[in-house]
């Protein structure tokens, strides 16, 4: 089994440990395909780490998206829940957790900051009760805890060429085109939930407002001046890839067939975005299997090189 390989490698023995990892996997594997289909590039020894910090980030967003019915007072006190676990981990440098375990077992020992955990709980909690972002500065306070820090907490995971300070802004700017895409993409199941991400001053820009998308989003047809709005934060998104590119040569040598596929899997999504002249609302742009496992076999041949090197 490929998940015991990889917890022998990263000399992970506790059988309740392992038991965490596993479960952190299943919900990469099951949740995140594209990102899992990625991190098959790592070594195995670097997997579970990312797999854990990826558990962490679905548990919360589980949280804040799971039945409507559920108040937000009782959200809250989830998080607060799960926030006080993770608090008391890090201070006992392990926790009895079936997720969380693997998550402060990964943060010990890569001393990945606890402070971004704080960060990105803090803007989760926004999620709560913030339905909208007035100009891409508000949003971008949504995103340094949201989008930056997972960049950022995979930093030491993924190592550096070069002092990790100087990988920090484009580890950043990558989670944000990530997160950015993933807004693209999503607009009709987040206006859904009654939440909107796109800015509200390019949207206005364009004419565009929450009747205009909740009206297109009914009828399955995106309204030319949707179109328009979509089509500058596409080309905003591109600027901050082309940040975020910056930072690869920068990753030791064995991640970076990892994570420039990543990247190409996530800005793929532009793409076809664009294809479909930045029609968001009538079906999510989702990137064929087959055109991902077109993007990744030639990076495990990278990944492969880059072994027998090292070797």
């Amino acid at each position: 089994m490929s998940g015991d390989r990889e917890l022998d490698a990263a000399a992970i023995t506790d059988s309740r440990l392992r038991a965490a990892y596993l479960r952190c996997r299943k919900l990469n594997a099951e949740h995140g395909k594209s990102y899992y289909l990625a991190t098959l590039l790592l070594t195995c020894a670097q997997r579970p780490a990312v797999h854990a910090l990826y558990g962490f980030a679905r548990m919360v967003d589980d949280i804040l998206d799971g039945p409507s019915a559920v108040p937000i007072v009782e959200r809250e006190r989830r998080l607060s829940m799960l926030e006080g676990v993770l608090s008391d981990g890090f201070a006992a440098g392990c926790a009895d957790h079936p997720v969380l375990a693997a998550v402060v077992d990964t943060v010990v020992r890569y001393d990945i900051n606890r402070g971004y955990f704080r960060d990105f709980l803090r803007s989760m909690r926004m999620d709560l009760t913030v339905t909208d972002y007035p100009s891409m500065a508000d949003l971008a306070v949504y995103m340094r805890g949201s989008a930056e820090v997972i960049g950022l907490q995979m930093l030491p995971v993924l190592g550096t060429r070069v002092p990790r300070e100087q990988a920090e802004p484009a580890a950043a700017a990558l989670g944000t085109a990530f997160q950015l895409t993933n807004f693209l993409r999503d607009v009709g199941e987040d206006l859904e939930r009654g939440r909107v991400y796109l800015p509200a001053d390019i949207l206005s820009a364009h004419g565009v407002d929450r009747e205009l998308l909740a009206r297109s989003r009914a009828c399955g047809h995106t309204h030319r001046r949707i179109r328009a709005a979509v089509a500058e934060l596409v080309a905003h998104t591109r600027r901050v890839y082309r940040v975020a590119a910056t930072g690869i040569p920068l990753l030791a040598e064995r991640s970076q067939p990892c994570v420039a596929t990543a990247f190409r899997l996530y800005r793929a999504i532009l793409d076809l975005i664009e294809r479909r002249d930045y029609d968001v609302l009538a079906r999510r742009a989702v990137v064929s299997r087959p055109r991902r496992l077109m993007m990744v076999i030639p990076a495990f041949a990278r990944a492969a090189a880059s072994t027998g090197r090292r070797s």
